[in-house]
């Protein structure tokens, strides 16, 4: 018998009953995250009669279903949500979208909180990492269905029309120069991540047109949400700026962000010490506006795919070591894998809904739903010992899903919800062969980001800066 056979065993399933059905379990599921309280500070319209936990509920399961049309979802969700609750929060699928089109933006930051509480409590000894709360920040675009409403809210406006897709009409070769420049593309909604590093969960997210900056979303969730102390940052050569970083230092918190060609920083600028890699950050536009500098620790890590260079506003040594960082930043690239499990693994590349205001709420509840099979996998593969990077959410979701599709039957031993999520988990062989494709290309994996632009100080440059703290 397996070791993972045998904790499976001795954790036994004590709340599963011998005269439990699928859909109880479900039902248990769903009320452990949705629960009474959460939704308190929460006001709907005067003229609202649905609750916003069942609301909730019943976005979820249509999120959780594999039906390839939303309106079928819906259907089994509804007709779900109706056995397990004993009421459906509204009775049409129309309904549901307006709904959620209206209130996600007051439910969705109580459900983060909630989310927020349960990781905490599940995997304490993963919520920190050290002293630090990490929490990786990336984007990706999703794209939407070809219509005039999703159209004018996401695509590039004027796509094809700037000088350089103009330039055909200037080529020697007519057959060419006859094709049509260039097809629009497809709308697509822009999705600003942060994620987890420790307990690999969504945290919070923020959607827009397929032109918008992560930077600027991610400043925006900075003003809007609150982070706990000592949470620290992690974003690639992408989330550079002064703005940006000012932000994180200004609402308390911490970064460690990889840079490249496209950052200039200064050193020698004031009294602090040189040797430690200290250097400043003082563009010249925010130097004119008598703003102060700054100050960070830049870092060279080297390692077997290259150099790359890392800054950070920790400046102590103790508190964030060149060791803790190494170990810390390469965690970032789990919410690349994050996005591949939403598109791929949950079937949301491209979304179904057509207008659209519809298509931002599919998105942000099929995360919501996304993130709570995940926390739901790693609650009952914690109690195993098992760390939450071994969870196989293609797995957990099958497990939610044979669930939904089997409501009605007992569920007792290895059928349960609860044993199917602590099987959940990913192989644990180990690989004898490259997963490289013979026919892939020989190139070398190395970063993309080249050395900093790193300048000693002008003596204008320190005259500005010491005239900058003597100013009264």
């Amino acid at each position: 018998m397996g070791i993972r056979k045998e904790k499976q065993q001795a954790g036994g399933n004590h709340v599963d009953s011998k005269d439990s059905t699928q859909s109880s379990l479900l039902r248990r599921a769903l009320e452990w995250i949705l629960d009474d309280q959460m939704f308190a500070d929460f006001r709907a319209h005067g003229n609202t009669k649905w609750m916003p936990r069942y609301l909730v509920a019943l976005a979820v399961l249509t999120a959780w279903s594999d039906k390839p049309r939303l309106t079928d979802a819906f259907d089994k969700a509804k007709r779900l949500s109706l056995h397990m609750f004993g009421q459906v929060a509204v009775g049409t699928f129309q309904g549901m979208m307006r709904a959620l089109a209206t209130c996600t933006g007051s439910l969705l930051p109580l459900l983060w909180l909630r989310l927020h509480a349960l990781m905490e409590q599940v995997g304490a000894e993963h919520y920190r990492i050290g002293k630090w709360l990490p929490l990786a920040t990336d984007g990706s675009r999703f794209t939407a269905p070809r219509t005039q409403s999703n159209e004018n809210a996401f695509a590039a406006k004027n796509f094809g029309k700037g000088r350089k897709a103009q330039s055909r009409r200037k080529w020697k070769n007519k057959k060419k120069r006859s094709k049509k420049l260039c097809e629009p593309v497809k709308p697509q909604v822009w999705l600003t991540l942060m994620w987890h590093m420790g307990l690999k969960l969504p945290w919070c997210w923020k959607t827009g047109p397929s032109t918008s900056s992560e930077r600027h979303h991610m400043i925006e969730m900075l003003q809007t949400q609150k982070f706990p102390e000592n949470t620290l940052f992690c974003c690639d050569a992408g989330f550079v700026g002064y703005e940006l970083w000012k932000a994180i230092v200004d609402a308390g918190h911490s970064f460690l962000i990889r840079v490249g060609g496209n950052v200039q920083l200064l050193k020698n600028l004031g009294h602090v010490r040189t040797g430690d890699g200290v250097v400043y950050l003082w563009p010249n536009a925010v130097a004119r506006r008598r703003q102060e500098p700054l100050l960070l620790r830049l870092i060279e890590v080297r390692g077997e795919r290259g150099t790359m260079w890392l800054v950070t506003n920790v400046l102590r040594e103790r508190e964030l070591s060149t060791a803790a960082l190494q170990r810390l930043y390469p965690l970032r690239w789990g919410v690349e894998l994050q996005f591949r499990t939403a598109k791929q693994t949950f079937g949301r590349g491209k979304l179904r809904s057509r207008k659209a205001e519809h298509a931002v709420a599919e998105l942000d509840w099929s995360l919501a739903a996304l993130a709570m099979v995940q926390l739901l996998a790693i609650r009952e593969q914690i109690k195993l010992d098992e760390p939450p990077e071994q969870t196989s959410v293609s797995q957990a979701l099958r497990a939610i899903r044979y669930a939904m599709e089997n409501w009605h039957e007992p569920a007792c031993g290895e059928e349960t919800l609860t044993s199917r999520l602590q099987s959940a988990t990913k192989d644990e062989y180990e690989r004898t062969s490259s997963k490289t494709s013979r026919y892939r290309a020989n190139y070398k994996d190395a970063p993309s980001a080249t050395k900093p632009i790193i300048r000693q100080a002008t003596r204008k440059q320190k005259e500005a800066y010491r005239a900058l703290f003597l100013a009264p």
